[in-house]
């Protein structure tokens, strides 16, 4: 498998990104983390989705950093400094499971607060789902596990559409769509740092592709098993969503009435906050993790 690494000079001077890089081979390719706060504090593992990277928690980690706990950001092989095969047909579903099921036991991670959003929502569930030992407690927002049984929302569809078919995909005006946000120049250009030309965004183009939109989708019987798992699930269980996505728009419902660990909870609405809502209410967001992990 070819892959590309992204020139350290394309990730000086970020704005508000000033982490300690870390790096662990997974299966043959390098992907990096950001890992702040103390080694003994509680676990709380940040996914990022499509097509962003770990620079989208820049406001979320130092303050869960600050009230104790250890704070692990990854990259997903394709994004931020991970490395990034060249082909989309190097990407699957079942390879990003498997490259973050690698990646928590390489770190040997326990007693995990996950926090996913997008795909890392895709990604962080499945894994939860078949490990569930690791895993304390999970805050959902702005994702889900699709099987291919829902129909799609039209804004998903026209999403997948432009994906595949735009001649460019430029990053960081992605990210500034889907944001209610203003972003300075200067964070527009720090969500396409990652990718210097076409040749290394074969897994944002991938991702789209990859989510199950039919019932004898690849990944289907895999999701439609990780639900089960959590038709069952009893540790504790919270939907984060914002209230201006149209991708997402209520798919927190199924999860907070079908995760017995999510009942009788205090589910969030972020409010004024797009699809990013790490992006638009960083901070607040920050702020329910910490009482979330206090509280249960």
């Amino acid at each position: 498998m070819k892959a590309l690494r992204t020139p350290d000079a394309r990730f000086e001077n970020l704005p508000d990104y000033d982490f300690k890089e870390n790096y662990i081979d997974v299966n043959g390719l390098r992907m990096h983390y950001v890992d702040e706060g103390p080694t003994d504090g509680a676990v709380v593992l940040l996914l990022h989705g499509e097509p962003s990277w770990s620079y989208l928690y820049r406001f979320m980690i130092p303050p869960l950093r600050d009230a104790g706990m250890r704070v692990i950001a990854p990259d997903l092989i394709g994004f931020g400094k991970s490395d990034k095969p060249t082909r989309k047909s190097d990407y699957s579903y079942a390879r990003h499971v498997a490259w973050m099921k690698q990646f928590i036991e390489t770190l040997d991670l326990g007693n995990i607060t996950l926090f996913c959003q997008d795909w890392g929502s895709l990604i962080g569930l499945r894994v939860a789902a078949e490990d569930e030992r690791r895993f304390a407690r999970i805050a959902l927002g702005n994702g889900g596990l699709p099987t291919g049984d829902q129909e799609m929302p039209r804004a998903f569809k026209t999403w997948r559409a432009f994906a595949r078919f735009s001649p460019v995909f430029p990053i960081g005006k992605i990210i500034q769509k889907a944001t209610i946000t203003e972003l300075p120049d200067d964070v527009v250009a720090a969500y396409d740092a990652p990718f210097p030309s076409s040749k290394y965004k074969a897994g944002a183009r991938a991702f789209p592709m990859l989510v199950p939109i039919s019932p004898d989708d690849p990944a289907s019987d895999a999701n439609r098993a990780a639900w089960e798992v959590f038709s069952r699930w009893q540790k504790p269980f919270l939907t984060t969503f914002s209230n201006r996505d149209p991708v997402t728009r209520g798919l927190e419902v199924p999860w907070q009435e079908k995760v017995p660990g999510a009942k009788n909870r205090g589910h969030v609405k972020i409010r004024n906050a797009g699809h990013f809502l790490q992006e638009d209410k960083g901070p607040e967001l920050a702020a329910v993790l910490t009482e979330f992990i206090k509280e249960t």
